[in-house]
C-alpha cells in the first residue's frame, strides 16, 4: 500500500512535480521516468535531423576528399601503431558510431537544448572538414585481400585512407561522451549505465586503431578536437532547468 500511495498520480507531491502517469503504471524510479520522456520524446527529430545532417557531411567529406588544396601528407606509425594487430570485428564498433552520435541530441529536453546541441556538432564537423581541406593527410593503405569480412571493400572505397588526421570518428564519439555522460549524471542514473556509455565511446576510439582506418596521432588530434567543442558546448548552452527535473524530486521515505 505504500508503495501504490506513493506513485499516485494524485498524490500533491507528484502532482506538484508534473510526474507523468507513466511513473504511476510501472513503479519507475524518477530517473528512468526521466529517461524514458527523454527518448520518447526526442526520437524522430533526432533521427531525421541526423540523417540529414550525416548525409550533408559525408558529401562534404567526399568534396574535400577530391579537391584537397594541397598534397596529402603521410602520417607516421608509433609503436603502439605497429602493435595493434588488424582486427576485422572491430567494424562493427567502427560504424556503429552513426548510431552513438544520436544519443547526444535526442536526449536533450527541449527544442532549444536540442538546436543548439546540433550547432555545436556542426561546428564540430565543419572544423574538421576545414582541416582535412587546407591539411590533409593519409595513412597507409592497408592490403584489405587478407580478409573477407564484410563491409570493408565498402569502406575502402569510401574512405581511401585520407582525411585521416583528426579522426571525426573519435571526434564526434568524445564530444558525445561528454554530452551524455553530462546529462546521464544530472539524472542521477546508476552507475552502470554511465559505464556503459563510456564503454561504447572506448569501443568506438579502439576500432579506429583496430581496423587501420587511423594512427595513434590521428586519435589524440581527433580526441583534442572533440574535447574542445564539447567543453565550448557545456559553456555556452542553454539554462539547465532544475525545477522541473525528475531527477531532483526528492521523494519521501
Amino acid at each position: 500500500m505504500r508503495v501504490r500511495r506513493l506513485f499516485d498520480v494524485r498524490d500533491p507531491l507528484l502532482e506538484h512535480n508534473r510526474i507523468p502517469s507513466s511513473a504511476a503504471a510501472g513503479y519507475l524510479a524518477p530517473w528512468a521516468v526521466e529517461l524514458c520522456d527523454r527518448i520518447r520524446n526526442g526520437f524522430f527529430r533526432t533521427t531525421i535531423s541526423t540523417t540529414l545532417l550525416t548525409g550533408l557531411f559525408f558529401i562534404g567529406y567526399f568534396w574535400v576528399q577530391r579537391h584537397p588544396a594541397y598534397t596529402p601528407v603521410m602520417m607516421p606509425q608509433t609503436a603502439l601503431d605497429l602493435s595493434i594487430p588488424f582486427q576485422a570485428p572491430a567494424l562493427l564498433a567502427y560504424v556503429s558510431v552513426w548510431i552513438y552520435i544520436g544519443f547526444g541530441p535526442g536526449l536533450q529536453r527541449t527544442v532549444r537544448e536540442f538546436t543548439v546541441y546540433g550547432l555545436w556538432l556542426c561546428g564540430l564537423c565543419i572544423s574538421g572538414l576545414g582541416i582535412f581541406y587546407f591539411w590533409p593527410t593519409q595513412v597507409p593503405r592497408l592490403a584489405l585481400a587478407t580478409t573477407n569480412f564484410p563491409g570493408f571493400v565498402m569502406l575502402d572505397r569510401i574512405d581511401e585512407s585520407s582525411n585521416a588526421c583528426p579522426s571525426m570518428h573519435v571526434a564526434v564519439a568524445v564530444f558525445t561522451v561528454v554530452r551524455v555522460d553530462e546529462v546521464l549524471r544530472s539524472m542521477r542514473v546508476p552507475t552502470q549505465m554511465r559505464l556503459i556509455n563510456a564503454g561504447w565511446f572506448a569501443a568506438i576510439v579502439y576500432s579506429t586503431l583496430a581496423i587501420k582506418q587511423h594512427l595513434l596521432i590521428d586519435v589524440a588530434a581527433g580526441a583534442c578536437l572533440g574535447l574542445i567543442f564539447a567543453l565550448m558546448s557545456l559553456r555556452w548552452r542553454p539554462g539547465f532547468d532544475r525545477e522541473t527535473s525528475f531527477a531532483g524530486l526528492a521523494l519521501p521515505p
